[in-house]
């Protein structure tokens, strides 16, 4: 598709963007800003107490951000203000409440005239999020978003983005397939998404009941989560919140046409606005730099397992043409895009070790003595019996009458051993996370 198709598709648009503080989002609001500054107008919806509130968190936030620097040296101070003034909304709002948390009836009036398109983007990401909060932003979100999107009289169609953890633990070939109501990954289960609400209700009134703790109450309701989430066959909570929140979609829709956007880990951009952007440590950031500090020195996996990655910058290039593409359909569709690199252009742990090694031999990072910080081969261990007895011998003493085949028969580790540094808690996290993506096998 030539790029002045998107550039005049976006033209005297109205847009609604949920999740603007998001890292997506912004490389997203970047992109139209720069591609269309003849765009109508942006409804950017955000938490905050209120509307000044909400307009200032956007300048903080969002439009402070070095992203946004070619954009401003472009346009000029004065003209980048001017739109800000003009054309961007700041919307007090909340994805997790009804008519998305927008009290204000005359500006929710004053949208669902306007709005030609919808992107949906907010969500929470963590793999381990309490149940309760997942739900209601990541499944009964969705629900919100679409209610609302059916009351626009001019919206075309909504775009969600989705995550390609919906799909589990598979191997191979995974096709752009719609969830359906209910639809789980075991066929031993049932799934019924009101009666998972019901349970973390009841879940909830039972610990306030008991004067439980906000500690305990997380970790209950995290734990429930991950429960819930394995029993039905995804490795997380976030995945399989993401999962309803697809069904869900496709439910209500109506005549609504649906466009579903699955990327899978988001990195850095790669050309746009221009090369390597990034906002805080996501996906593998957290592996590379332990490995740039010199604490890490091995991880989860084999040296040719796959990690799928996709920079920032070409989803948001998927989301605009995907819209130019399915905009003005004759009937409603209901479309999946899957938006990774895997099959085209694989990523194995070795490339990453590779390309890290000879990035912190270049630029080492220094260490609290001023010294730069020397890196090693890294170690991949390609199954959970040798990750356990690796991070047994380096990183901590079995307790008197404890043997390492208790920790080898899978126990858990805080039943069977200390530790004698905090590096083994850290890092046995960081694998309980990534274990699902990079061990299919042996689990």
């Amino acid at each position: 598709m030539e790029p002045g198709r998107v550039v005049e598709f976006l033209e005297n648009k109205t847009i609604l963007l949920t999740g603007v503080t998001g890292f997506l989002a912004k490389v997203l609001l970047e992109k139209i800003m720069r591609s269309q500054p003849n765009v109508k107008k942006l409804y950017l919806v955000l938490r905050a107490e209120n509307a000044t509130a909400a307009t200032q968190r956007l300048l903080d936030e969002v439009f402070s951000k070095e992203l946004f620097r070619i954009v401003r040296e472009r346009w000029g101070t004065e003209n980048f203000d001017t739109f800000l003034n003009e054309k961007v909304i700041a919307v007090v709002g909340d994805v997790s409440s009804n008519n998305l948390g927008i009290n204000d009836s005359n500006l929710r009036e004053e949208m669902w005239r306007e709005i030609d398109f919808i992107i949906s983007s907010a969500a929470t990401t963590r793999f381990i999020e309490r149940y309760d909060v997942a739900l209601e932003t990541n499944t009964f979100g969705a629900v919100n978003v679409i209610n609302f999107a059916t009351r626009c009289v001019k919206v075309d169609m909504l775009l969600h983005v989705s995550t390609a953890y919906v799909c589990g633990e598979r191997e191979g070939l995974v096709p752009e397939k719609s969830f359906y109501m209910g639809e789980t990954l075991k066929d031993t289960t049932k799934l019924n998404i009101y009666a998972e609400k019901k349970l973390v209700e009841e879940n909830l009134k039972q610990l306030n009941a008991q004067n439980a703790t906000d500690k305990t109450i997380t970790s209950t309701l995290r734990d429930l989560g991950m429960k819930r989430a394995k029993m039905h066959g995804w490795p997380n909570t976030y995945s399989f919140t993401k999962a309803m929140g697809e069904m869900v979609l496709g439910e209500y829709r109506e005549s609504m046409s649906l466009i579903i956007i699955r990327p899978p880990g988001i990195s850095s951009t790669y050309k746009e606005p221009f090369p390597g952007w990034i906002e805080g440590l996501r996906t593998m950031d957290a592996m590379v730099i332990g490995y740039g500090k010199g604490q890490l020195k091995c991880f989860l996996g084999g040296s040719n397992t796959v990690l799928d990655m996709i920079p920032a910058d070409m989803v948001v290039n998927t989301i605009l043409i995907a819209m130019v593409a399915h905009a003005n359909q004759t009937q409603s569709i209901q479309i999946v895009y899957h938006v990774g690199s895997s099959l085209r252009n694989p990523l194995t742990l070795s490339n990453i070790h590779k390309f890290t090694k000879c990035y912190f031999h270049t630029n080492p990072l220094i260490n609290k003595n001023g010294k730069p910080i020397k890196v090693n081969k890294f170690k991949f261990l390609n199954s959970m019996a040798k990750f356990r007895i690796y991070m047994t011998a380096r990183y901590a003493l079995p307790l008197k009458g404890l043997h390492l085949v208790n920790v080898l028969s899978g126990q858990r580790y805080n039943d069977t051993y200390r530790t004698t540094n905090k590096k083994f808690s850290l890092l046995m996290g960081l694998v309980e996370i990534y274990r699902p993506y990079v061990l299919f096998k042996d689990m």
